[in-house]
């Protein structure tokens, strides 16, 4: 005997698919206002408790389970449990957010504030799958030049929440989920609210300005290879050859800058290696500065994964060490624990070690660049502090030939659009087996290659100094904006309760 799942159930996680979807590789960002409005439906006016933990988890693992498939491929029994995790926190949300018609205000503020928590716990945060990066995409996308990715996963909830809540502008027939749901002009506000936004955004400042007309003549290196393949199952050497063939086909003279991926070389020791000789070898040849991904030996039986300057006099002028890490992938946390339960730690060998200094690059007689290696340019945070500190272009070099299929490497596409919108710079991303690409301050994507392909490519890209709103207040004040407004919407749902309470019979 089947038991079919209730219908507040599955409108719950239809509504997190829904959103899911919106994200890259599938990128109907469109889905991502429908799935909170489904979302909506399912909770109704007045859940009890239960059912609002129930309904919020259903619909955050509907979310999460399909957005972080990428993480199995990484660690199976790390992503089961982390969409779990991730899925409880927008239970708390929906536990935490008032019912009644302040639901509508309170609701978005409450899965503001989990999405805000994701991006910095655990292991100094996850923000995969976010509603953000579902709408790098879409027309909305400006928001976050003035209050960052969490602003727009806001606009985001609130729209959704109000359209399918007490608005109104819904159809009745999306209304009839009760005899006491009825409209109320807390939707209108928030709708107007969340369009304040948008007219903010087209009003800002982009930040492309301030460096007199000046430009830098970019070259990204993809050297290609098989997908799917891990580090210590991948000949470093056949890494470096095939970055040093597409490397030749580079004329000499024609680039101010080449920019090679993360991990392209992989020595216990870079300086006075065979490998640097050989970048070197190349840097003289085309009469330009590398930026080259770097893995090599630090004290205690760890690594460091670093971007450095190599000039073609054969000095390394300049060196970034990753600051955020991945956890399961470059580190693991609680190992003892993890080879307790049986976890397959020999992955992940050795730990590595989180560098400490400014998201800069200096490259001689030429800007400052910012540099967020791989997984930190899923962190506003990260790129933010390299245009705090004078960066007039951002690089991503990165590695994503570790995954099967293109689910984190479109996301992380969407992640470098969102950077370059949020600070008003151009962002090369390049890797060594896809994708590469050149994004403009404006989130337009070009140039981006194939999985697997080898390729060369070279853009003429602008060089900014000015700031953006949210590059001049960061994220905090929109999660100290969302927490007030979450208190604020208990207030008023107290006080009506309150009046109402005293307006009944004596």
């Amino acid at each position: 005997m089947t038991v079919a799942m209730p219908r507040s159930a599955a409108l719950a996680v239809l509504g997190g698919v829904a959103v899911a979807l919106a994200l890259p590789p599938w990128g109907f960002w469109p889905l991502a206002f429908l799935g909170v409005a489904l979302f909506e439906i399912a909770l109704g006016e007045h859940p009890t408790g239960r059912q609002r933990l129930a309904r919020g988890w259903l619909f955050g693992a509907g979310w999460m389970y399909p957005g972080m498939a990428w993480m199995w491929f990484l660690t199976a029994p790390g992503y089961l449990v982390a969409a779990a995790m991730f899925a409880g926190l927008h239970a708390l949300a929906a536990y935490a957010a008032p019912t009644g018609r302040w639901r509508v205000i309170g609701r978005p503020a409450a899965h503001l504030i989990v999405e805000a928590i994701r991006f910095v716990v655990p292991f100094g945060g996850v923000p995969l799958a976010s509603l953000a990066i579902g709408q790098a995409g879409g027309p909305f996308a400006g928001a976050v030049r003035v209050g960052g990715a969490l602003l727009l996963s806001w606009f985001v909830l609130q729209v959704g929440f109000a359209l399918a809540g007490p608005s109104p502008f819904v159809p009745r027939m999306a209304r009839r989920r009760g005899a006491t749901a009825k409209a109320e002009p807390h939707g209108a506000v928030a709708l107007a609210v969340a369009l304040l936004v948008v007219a903010l955004a087209a009003l800002a400042p982009d930040g492309t300005g301030g460096a007199g007309g000046r430009t830098l003549h970019v070259t990204a290196v993809q050297g290609g290879g098989p997908q799917g393949t891990s580090a210590i199952d991948t000949s470093s050497r056949d890494v470096l050859d095939r970055h040093l063939a597409a490397t030749r086909t580079i004329a000499p003279g024609s680039t101010d800058l080449v920019v090679w991926p993360e991990n392209v070389i992989d020595v216990p020791v870079l300086e006075g290696s065979a490998e640097l000789a050989l970048v070197v070898a190349e840097a003289r040849r085309i009469r330009a500065p590398f930026a080259v991904g770097i893995t090599d030996d630090v004290p205690g039986n760890r690594f460091a994964n670093a971007q450095v300057i190599v000039t073609p006099d054969g000095e390394v002028v300049s060196r970034y060490d990753k600051v955020v890490r991945v956890p399961f992938g470059e580190y693991m946390p609680l190992r003892g624990l993890s080879e307790a339960l049986g976890a397959p730690t020999d992955q992940v060998p050795r730990d590595a070690r989180p560098g400490e200094g400014p998201a800069v690059l200096d490259v001689p007689n030429g800007p400052r660049l910012g540099v967020v290696i791989s997984w930190e340019v899923f962190f506003g945070r990260r790129a933010d502090d390299g245009v705090d500190r004078g960066a007039e272009l951002i690089i991503n070099p990165t590695n994503g030939s570790s995954y099967t299929w293109t689910i984190l490497q479109t996301q992380q596409v969407a992640s470098s659009r969102l950077r370059a919108i949020e600070q008003g710079r151009w962002v090369v991303q390049v890797a060594p087996t896809g994708f590469s690409a050149f994004i403009t301050p404006d989130g337009e994507v070009l140039d981006r290659t194939a999985v697997s392909e080898q390729s060369v490519i070279r853009r003429t890209v602008s060089l900014a100094t000015e700031r953006t709103w949210y590059g001049r207040i960061g994220d905090l004040p929109i999660v100290l904006l969302g927490i007030a407004v979450l208190a604020w919407s208990w207030r008023e749902r107290g006080r009506a309760a309150w009046v109402a309470r005293r307006a009944g019979p004596l």
